[in-house]
């Protein structure tokens, strides 16, 4: 049967090939009687700017560049790889979509995004987020010297890990109102979304429904969509040896 696939919050780095090579076996195995792969957000644990990427982003990007010869990958941008740009974007063969997208998905009115905006608890994260969403801003950061761009990259690192240990739990999760607002202005009768780190199907009406994809931290975590609704399923990464 036909479905379309979600996956989110990879968070991948040097330092956890466990989580590289999961990915790239599912991009090689996991993709059967796909129509389309969707990754929405936070492909990356931290992104500095397509001229200082890592030897393994680019094989990352080569891997979903076999991927996208066959079949679409659509690409939305998360909190932790909004500098991802262009270049690697094409190596990738990745379509950029805006961070929220509207899609008729088998039937069903879809609205995809990353998440991160609908946690508006977080008042100090969305001060930030306003801040980078400036184009002037991410221009500035992107001609930065490249050292000066790894040092913050490692310190927004260090402080968000601070900050999420902190922070209440109903803070870091999605603002139920937020949810609301935006299925209403959209017309939609699903919404697919991650950054929480919190994958489950929330049925929040007769008619509406939240679903979440999880990280990959773990094990992986897919999102498989077909006509006959939504199916969460993890990936062991002892599966993928």
């Amino acid at each position: 049967m036909k479905k379309t696939i979600f996956v989110g919050d990879l968070h991948l780095s040097a330092d956890r090939p466990d989580i590289t090579q999961a990915f790239v076996y599912f991009l090689n195995y996991g993709l059967d009687d796909a129509e389309a792969l969707y990754i929405i957000g936070d492909l990356f644990e931290v992104w500095m700017g397509d001229d200082i990427a890592e030897s393994f982003s680019v094989a990352i990007a080569d891997a979903i560049k076999m991927v996208s010869n066959t079949l679409p990958v659509y690409f939305i941008h998360g909190n932790r790889d909004f500098m991802v740009g262009k270049q690697f974007c094409q190596r990738a063969g990745m379509q950029v979509l805006p961070e929220v997208y509207c899609i008729d998905l088998y039937g069903v009115d879809t609205v995809i995004l990353h998440g991160d905006s609908l946690c508006t608890l977080d008042v100090d994260y969305q001060r930030f987020r306003h801040f980078r969403s400036f184009r002037v801003v991410r221009w500035l950061y992107a001609r930065l010297p490249k050292k000066t761009r790894l040092n913050i990259a490692a310190k927004i690192r260090q402080k968000s890990v601070q900050g999420n240990q902190q922070k209440h739990y109903e803070i870091m999760d999605v603002e139920p109102s937020a949810v609301t607002a935006l299925l209403a202005s959209t017309g939609c009768q699903r919404m697919i979304h991650g950054h929480t780190h919190r994958p489950a199907i929330h049925q929040l009406s007769a008619t509406h429904q939240r679903v979440v994809v999880g990280d990959w931290y773990t094990q992986g975590s897919v999102l498989n969509v077909n006509e006959h609704g939504c199916e969460l399923v993890t990936l062991p990464f002892s599966d993928t040896k």
